[in-house]
């Protein structure tokens, strides 16, 4: 007798640990499929992954693939590999992945040529911009995908225009906010501040910064002008920043490290409710992450996001972001003239953004695997 469907979840960086989170909660609770948790091991230090795993109750991996870092092909190649190697051995009736991560199109194209369904969680998301690694990775995942969850009404648009199928699309919400919102209790801003930042800041107000993404650290002339213009913002707020691995090796390897903890007070990688805790606080948000832009929205945080572009459009129309550009001297009068603003009350949420993504997504994926999928 056959046993429930078996659902790979495939996690890798820690974004993808807060968007899985919900899903494998939901699957438990529902007790109809079989979820099977892969890590990768895309980020594979402590400070990025395992305080993540405690912090959102997520179990330990059931399989770790350890694949570690490397170039985009380097690391996509190894990951096809060995997922490819894992469904032969023991395969799985739907792999699910989520994000835009290398992980994430490596183990869909890895699944479609072994005909296993493949669902892609934030699926049609779109910057436009196919200098980032991550665009091309949503294409090609959501190409490949046999169902495709949508977090907002852009990214149906998207599809359509790229020709899916509607019956493919399912417009469910936004798993990052199921998890915001269920750690909101826990993530004690007043005590986050003071063991993080000191005593001194209970009552100051800061911006948070995250800075992570090739555009914006690779080109050690550009992460110069980044740094210039983090000095000229500190002048007016204090900047705190947990710092990505990444980001900390590129200001090494330009020298510009103890310039930029010069301005900026950096803490090493935190765990999530730490950060939701910061956030929760902060004056404002300065980030080039697209995960960050719709906390900020959920929260009503003022948030300056430093690209030229968003794939979360929503964030600009309903929430509290704000595209500065990817020009770094056009920092500086963006923070003034947010500073020069009271502080937004939290705004009504885009549609579906109620914690409830994950039991919207278990239920297609409950339909599809017993072979009656309905779709809309």
């Amino acid at each position: 007798m056959k046993g429930r469907p078996r659902v790979f979840c495939i996690v890798a960086a820690r974004p993808n640990f807060m968007k899985v989170a919900p899903i494998l909660r939901a699957i438990e609770q529902r007790g109809t499929l079989e979820a099977v948790l892969v890590h990768t091991g895309q980020h594979y230090d402590a400070g990025m992954s395992e305080v993540f795993f405690a912090d959102l109750g997520i179990r330990a991996p059931d399989i770790h693939l350890s694949i570690g870092a490397g170039s985009h092909a380097e690391q996509t190649g190894k990951l096809m590999m060995a997922f490819e190697k894992l469904c032969l051995e023991d395969r799985p009736d739907l792999v699910l992945v989520v994000g835009d991560v290398n992980a994430t199109v490596a183990c869909s194209l890895a699944a479609a040529k072994l005909h296993i369904p493949v669902a892609h969680v934030e699926a049609g998301l779109r910057s436009g911009d196919r200098g980032m690694p991550e665009e091309l990775n949503r294409i090609v995942t959501d190409a490949l995908a046999d169902l495709l969850f949508t977090t907002e009404p852009a990214a149906n648009e998207n599809l359509a225009r790229e020709g899916v199928a509607a019956g493919k699309v399912h417009f469910v919400g936004n798993v990052m906010v199921d998890s915001l919102l269920a750690s909101l209790g826990r993530s004690d801003p007043p005590g986050a501040v003071a063991r993080i930042l000191g005593p001194d800041f209970a009552e100051r107000e800061f911006a948070l910064l995250t800075l992570h993404r090739p555009a914006n650290v690779d080109d050690p002339g550009r992460l110069a002008r980044w740094v210039e213009a983090f000095e000229a913002v500190a002048a007016r707020i204090p900047i705190v920043c947990p710092l990505h691995p990444r980001t900390a090796g590129r200001l090494e390897a330009a020298g510009l490290r103890a310039r930029f903890e010069a301005a900026v007070a950096a803490t090493g990688p935190l765990g999530y409710l730490e950060f939701i805790g910061l956030m929760q606080r902060a004056r404002l948000v300065i980030t080039d992450s697209g995960g960050l832009q719709e906390e900020a929205t959920v929260l009503g945080v003022p948030c300056l996001t430093i690209r030229a572009n968003t794939e979360r459009p929503v964030t600009l129309t309903a929430g509290s972001n704000r595209l500065v550009g990817d020009a770094p001297a056009a920092l500086a009068p963006a923070v003034a003239e947010a500073l020069a603003q009271p502080r937004p009350a939290a705004a009504e949420a885009p549609e579906l953004w109620d914690g409830r993504a994950a039991e919207r997504i278990v239920a297609v994926l409950e339909r599809h695997l017993a072979g009656g999928a309905e779709h809309g």
